[in-house]
């Protein structure tokens, strides 16, 4: 009975371990809200650095968005966030990075 006892607390004890090293290793996934000068806001999950500087583009950490719904447009979160959205329409960057808009001369 007592090898028993044993093997239940040694059992025990490695769920724990194996959950502990479960948890340090699993990330929790982390967005930023990004709005631009016109109150329009979505979500990113990088901090690009390309944006228009014409759109005084802002970035907020996850509970600024829990706190801000209101007075702001918040537009729809993009499956690909490489762009950013410019008076209700999403810009794209292109595969550099870059600005689309800007190559085609046709920015606001």
């Amino acid at each position: 009975m007592n090898g028993f006892k044993d093997f239940l607390a040694a059992s025990a004890l490695g769920a724990v371990m194996v959950a502990s090293a479960v948890t340090a290793t699993t990330t929790v996934a982390s967005a930023d809200t990004v709005c631009n000068r016109y109150n329009e806001c979505w979500t990113t999950h990088e901090r690009y650095n390309n944006y228009p500087s014409s759109l005084s583009i802002q970035f907020h950490n996850d509970s600024w968005r829990r706190h801000h719904r209101h007075g702001y447009q918040w537009r729809a979160d993009p499956q690909d966030d490489h762009g950013y959205y410019d008076h209700g329409q999403w810009n794209k960057f292109d595969q550099n990075g870059n600005d689309r808009q800007n190559q085609d001369g046709d920015h606001h």
